[in-house]
């Protein structure tokens, strides 16, 4: 049985996805143990993810490794096959609730090699390859919302291929990220797909919001400052929730909608707390509301069956206090589209860091065995 929690949130249309994937959670099924006892319906992994997974898990990877390295591939196809064949086994782990769920969860997402996060052509041509390679329907492309990204996610959704928008921090940034999907969906209309059978999801970053704003606060030490801190994130996360409701609500949508198009969940990712002032918790329990994602990593699902405590729907009707937060930081100077800006080339870059100690990792594994 689910601890008390996670079950609520269940129950109350919150789709409780894993952040992470490893070999290792596949072999000792642990994965699918997170699924019978935590309510986990749907995983998603990134470059960071992957590079943990193979450097700690090294053993896990060994053989496929050396029968790859020994055929004479180069290290960017092993790293592929390798993270390909971990999200196909995930995929398959989960295709009970995909089937079960009508296709809404029971979700994997993979992300798009970090690199090419600038690159419109190459990311979908990216998207497709992966797309075939898996070749689960329960599989989420997953594409950062740069700007290059934005048509990316556009014609990827026009060839009928799901996608996990990815790296979101602004409001700004999200409306277009929601033009973008539905473009993609009358894309894939002139092209004969059937809309009902394109998912997507858009993964907004909490988190890290908080991170940068509450050192921006901290520098300016005044009481009012640090009454502030902790506020910025959550505040930012509900009015991109409005915003997905506004959307709802236009014609555009509801033309689509009509064809048999799916609505582009929100998806809080980055629910980590990083401050250890605050409560593990928050960035779930406080962003709790019907029809939305949330990504945790083991840490914070651990922390939500322990001691989590469900206060039902926290979202919904919060947009005025939230703008209100943002009001008050924009008069100290801290301004929400500079944050969200700063946040997603620092994102970018991240995982292009992370990419790239992966390849260092296989590399000197390959070297060791020929």
């Amino acid at each position: 049985m689910a601890t008390q929690a996670l079950q609520e949130l269940t129950d109350a249309g919150v789709s409780i996805w894993l952040d992470d994937l490893s070999r290792s959670r596949l072999t000792t099924g642990s994965l699918a143990g997170l699924v019978a006892t935590h309510c986990v319906r749907g995983v998603t992994s990134n470059p960071s993810i992957f590079e943990a997974a193979i450097s700690k898990g090294a053993a896990d990877y060994a053989a496929d490794l050396e029968n790859r390295a020994r055929q004479g591939l180069d290290v960017d196809l092993i790293i592929q096959q390798l993270t390909t064949d971990d999200v196909r086994a995930a995929c398959d782990v989960l295709l009970s609730d995909y089937q079960a769920s009508g296709g809404v969860d029971g979700r994997v997402s993979i992300e798009v090699d970090p690199r090419l996060a600038h690159d419109t052509h190459a990311t979908v041509e990216q998207a497709r390859l992966l797309w075939a390679l898996i070749d689960r329907p329960n599989l989420l492309i997953k594409i950062p919302a740069t700007l290059a990204g934005l048509p990316a996610i556009t014609q990827t959704i026009g060839h009928g291929i799901s996608v996990n928008v990815t790296l979101i921090f602004s409001v700004q940034r999200y409306d277009a990220v929601i033009t973008a999907y539905e473009e993609g969906l009358s894309l894939a209309a002139k092209h004969g797909h059937d809309l009902a059978g394109i998912h997507s999801v858009a993964s907004f970053f909490v988190s890290r919001v908080d991170t940068d704003v509450d050192r921006q606060l901290d520098a300016l030490g005044t009481p009012h400052a640090m009454a502030l801190r902790g506020k910025a994130a959550i505040a930012n996360a509900r009015l991109a929730y409005e915003r997905f409701q506004e959307r709802l609500d236009l014609d555009a949508w509801a033309l689509l909608a009509a064809k048999g198009a799916r609505p582009q969940r929100p998806l809080w990712a980055s629910t980590g707390v990083k401050d250890p002032a605050y409560d593990d918790t928050r960035y779930v329990i406080d962003l709790a509301v019907r029809g939305t994602v949330n990504t945790m990593p083991q840490a914070t699902m651990d922390a939500v069956a322990d001691h989590g405590v469900f206060a039902g729907d926290q979202v919904s009707g919060r947009a005025a206090e939230s703008a209100e937060v943002w009001a008050a930081l924009s008069a100290l100077g801290i301004q929400q589209q500079e944050v969200c800006d700063a946040l997603e080339l620092e994102g970018v870059q991240k995982f292009i860091d992370a990419w790239e100690q992966l390849r260092a990792t296989v590399q000197a594994a390959m070297d060791a065995i020929v």
